[in-house]
């Protein structure tokens, strides 16, 4: 009887550890859902595809994967059920009877990749994730048709290892290696160390982190995208190993890692030993993600042609039919590099083709002439830059773009998918969406049909105001034109370095005027004006947060220009009542954004130390986080080298701590100067600094009612 019993027992434990992702997910969702489903797996197909059908008064999803299915899933919940998952909210309570499904639906894809994911992300949204973080992430991309995803987590671990082998002792391969905050630019070979050394516990628990989310990747199909070899080596790579090295100069003011030869007799060895470590972790994968040369490196003395043929059997070493996963940004992939290699070898991430396209299309400022000729390429949106918080997006450009390329005669041939590319996540879900249906709609469809099935889909009704409140937004501040390449948002002048003249915050921003304020403000108006009637619907105290942000942001920019105006004309009493004003708008902002963990500079710093075991490792985490999101790198990189504010967050906390602060200290120095005097040039580095190496505790946790703030907030701005 005991061993009957047993048996019994390990058949379920052997029964539920092998359920279905889909089943899994549907857990997580809202507990006891999946059986609200029936789930079924077709035989193999020649192109993916979901189905939604109904059967035994049960919702049926369908489809030839995991992936596509999972797809289904979040189309049926988006539109028959009005549930939006996104990044604010993972879970959902379903009806006790879900909306029946009439007549099948099915969608297909031609296109057979769906791409996520850059570098830049691993740093500016991943940097301090937990698993049940990445958890949840990776259920997003399930729901949203990823099937290919840059995995780059715990890849110290591997250059650890190299590096042992290779005889470098702890010290010397923690002088190489980056800190948390800054993984991504040493992993794009632009810079050493900056942000270290990390602790014998970080590589651990990274390792340990690696290996759950590539776990889970493949149970669902997707696959990760793993960092292969691109040359890189340390700068002292030469005088340690005696290798034959090339310098690719400097990157922001930072010395990049020394790139080695692929004549040299040892690269073979390295290459192998790097892909040995590699395998040994994270096993063998058919994607390998290799960006040498990454924005602005250097190529002198290097036969790119040598190089890239030397790099990719390197990687094919490993595994014959592994594919290289380039990103097409600026120079890169270098054609030279390329031009030799076999089709089908090599996977080019068109990283910015809602703005930047490099496909072939004659309008685009980085016009490749021929696009990628041989090479296959996904169409991917990148959006956002640093991580910056605003509302931005170039919807029209992005689905005309998409079917443009589609339809193109050559480039159409070699298109094998679509990609989103951000530096950021977490911000601006309606792009997202729109972006991973593309594949999906077989046909064009217009912005403002999309926008109306959205509204349904993401607060679960149908509102003739919220529906005005995104056709506002739709045309304005998300339809940025296709000819203008600006960096994502238009930045917020609060997070600005002050001056009498001030436009954009970071160095590379390039915004140009193009939607009307007013609208914002309006869009604003409008939410608040229905907020009472969706208090409690976490989507909608999202979005009215965000947009009546952005609206505070715009009226933040108008007041500073009156503050200018002020100073210029002389006009004292004017001017301190309208940079009061202005501060006063900076102090409501961060008021509204408490009321939200997304918007909370907590959140980002509690994320960071409660990876820290020791007071040690929990404030270098936390350091590397504020650093990031400030001045970014020592006094050169952030004034010389063009890094300060790069990443800067419209988030509470810092608005009071460092914004407010730093253009109250620039309000009182030109009131100084209207007295006549000649007060000190401020150094704004040095405040930027003291910011960035405290240790003051933020809350991470909402602070006050959304919607009754909300509604305070936008009477004192905009009704007094």
């Amino acid at each position: 009887m005991k061993t009957l019993l047993l048996l019994l027992s390990l058949f379920f434990i052997d029964i539920f550890s092998f359920a279905s992702p889909i089943t899994n997910l549907l857990e997580r969702i809202d507990k006891g859902a999946s059986k609200k489903f029936i789930i079924e797996q077709t035989k193999p197909s020649d192109k993916d595809f979901f189905e939604l059908d109904q059967k035994d008064g049960k919702i049926v999803i369908r489809g030839n994967n995991y992936v596509s299915i999972a797809t289904g899933l979040n189309w049926y919940l988006k539109y028959y059920a009005g549930i939006h998952l996104s990044w604010n909210g993972m879970t959902a309570k379903l009806p006790v009877t879900l909306p029946v499904v009439t007549k099948k639906e099915r969608h297909e894809s031609m296109l057979p990749y769906r791409y996520d994911l850059n570098y830049c992300t691993f740093s500016y949204s991943m940097a301090f994730w937990d698993w049940p973080r990445w958890e949840k992430e990776i259920d997003w991309m399930a729901l949203h048709g990823i099937n290919l995803a840059l995995a780059l987590t715990g890849t110290e671990s591997v250059w650890y290892n190299v590096l042992n082998k290779l005889g470098y002792d702890k010290q010397n391969i923690n002088e190489f290696i980056s800190g948390p905050g800054f993984l991504a630019w040493w992993l794009m070979n632009n810079l050493e160390g900056w942000g270290g050394p990390n602790p014998d516990s970080w590589y651990t628990q990274q390792e340990t982190l690696q290996k759950k989310i590539v776990k889970r990747m493949r149970e669902y199909g997707i696959e990760p995208v793993l960092p292969g070899y691109a040359g890189m080596v340390p700068n002292n790579a030469k005088e340690k190993l005696g290798l034959n090295v090339s310098d690719p100069g400097r990157w922001c003011s930072y010395r990049r890692p020394a790139f080695l030869q692929p004549g040299d007799k040892r690269f073979e060895e390295i290459s192998t030993l790097y892909y040995k470590e590699l395998t040994k972790l994270y096993g063998k994968a058919n994607f390998y993600a290799i960006d040498p040369f990454h924005e602005g490196g250097s190529t002198q003395g290097v036969n790119l042609d040598i190089a890239g043929k030397a790099i990719m059997n390197a990687m094919k070493k490993i595994n014959p039919k592994a594919v290289w996963v380039a990103q097409a940004w600026q120079d890169n992939p270098r054609t030279k590099m390329i031009e030799n290699l076999k089709t089908g070898d090599l996977l080019i991430l068109d990283l910015h083709s809602e703005c930047r396209p490099q496909w072939g299309d004659t309008s685009s400022e980085w016009y490749r002439k021929d696009g990628y000729r041989q090479h296959n390429w996904i169409y991917c949106m990148l959006l956002n830059f640093g991580g910056n918080v605003g509302l931005h997006g170039k919807m029209d450009a992005v689905i005309n773009g998409f079917y443009d390329a589609k339809n193109d005669t050559h480039a159409g041939q070699t298109l094998q998918g679509v990609g989103i590319t951000p530096e950021g996540i977490e911000n601006n879900p309606v792009m997202y969406e729109l972006t991973m249906e593309l594949p999906w709609r077989a046909e064009r469809f217009t912005k403002e049909n999309w926008l109306n099935s959205y509204v349904k889909a993401r607060y679960g009704v149908e509102d003739e105001i919220i529906n005005k409140v995104w056709l506002l937004l739709g045309k304005g501040i998300y339809n940025s034109p296709k000819n203008l390449v600006q960096q994502g948002t238009h930045e917020s002048v609060f997070c600005a370095r002050p001056a009498e003249d001030v436009y954009q915050v970071s160095s590379w921003s390039e915004m140009k005027d193009y939607y009307n304020p007013q609208e914002v403000i309006e869009a604003a108006r409008l939410m608040i004006s229905v907020a009472d009637k969706y208090k409690g619907n976490n989507n909608f105290e999202f979005d009215l947060t965000d947009i009546l942000r952005q609206a505070i942001a715009e009226k933040g920019r108008l007041m500073q220009k009156s503050v200018t105006e002020a100073y210029r004309a002389g006009d004292k009493t004017l001017f301190e009542m309208a940079s009061r004003h202005f501060l006063q708008l900076i102090l409501l902002q961060d008021e509204l954004l408490a009321t939200r963990p997304e918007f909370k500079v907590g959140k980002w710093i509690s994320n960071a130390r409660a990876l820290g075991n020791t007071p040690t490792e929990k404030a270098l985490y936390e350091w590397n986080a504020r650093v990031q999101i400030t001045t970014w790198g020592n006094r050169i990189a952030a004034n010389e080298g063009g890094l300060r504010d790069y990443a800067h967050k419209e988030w509470n906390g810092i608005l009071k701590d460092l914004y407010y602060v730093r253009w109250k200290q620039y309000f009182d120095y030109l009131f100084q100067k209207l007295d006549g005097k000649q007060p000190q040039e401020i150094d704004f580095y040095t405040l930027e600094e003291s910011w960035a190496k405290a240790s003051n505790y933020y809350s991470a946790d909402p602070e006050g009612d959304c919607i009754a703030t909300a509604k305070h907030i936008f009477k004192e701005v905009f009704q007094n």
